[in-house]
């Protein structure tokens, strides 16, 4: 295909308009990658539910393309669903060590298996690339959650700023 008819996708699959479930996929040519699976608590009107997930069909219909998650903090709004992502997703996950070390965690009280899942810690400026099509650094923001990032991600395309949470003191 030619260069200039290939296109950016952000596709937004929770946590647009919403509080919780935070889940934003970039895609690319044959390259996939999410940043933050999180989840929102069930509302009064929800009796017996415990977490609100996103739907993964479009990450499930477009397995073979998926390079990694990429987190920008530890907040259940942003990892919460990560239990049941990486239970039928097994990929690479990159973000700060106290994230990882709180998603480890997480997986473990689930009984998530860890087998295929790389779980990597990042700091502030370090990059990481996924794929062909994507390389993400990691920019240190001020958040009430230590080891907070935005995520600048370099495209074929042109750079995009997930900012993720962040407060200015």
């Amino acid at each position: 295909m030619d260069e200039t008819k290939k296109k950016l996708k952000v596709i937004p699959l929770g946590g647009l308009c919403e509080i919780g479930k935070n889940m934003t996929a970039f895609e690319y040519d044959n390259d996939l990658i999410v940043i933050d699976v999180g989840m929102a608590f069930a509302e009064e009107y929800m009796p017996g539910v415990d977490c609100v997930i996103q739907d993964y069909t479009y990450i499930r219909e477009n397995i073979d393309k998926l390079r990694g998650v990429i987190l920008t903090h530890g907040h259940e709004d942003h990892i919460g669903s990560l239990p049941y992502f990486l239970s039928e997703f097994k990929c690479p996950v990159y973000g700060g060590k106290l994230t990882i070390e709180l998603v480890r965690h997480k997986l473990h009280d689930k009984g998530v298996s860890l087998k295929g899942i790389e779980l990597q810690a990042y700091k502030n400026g370090d990059k990481v690339k996924l794929g062909t099509n994507f390389e993400a650094e990691f920019i240190r923001v001020n958040h009430s959650i230590a080891d907070s990032y935005a995520i600048a991600l370099k495209t074929p395309v042109g750079n995009v700023i997930h900012s993720g949470d962040f407060k200015i003191d």
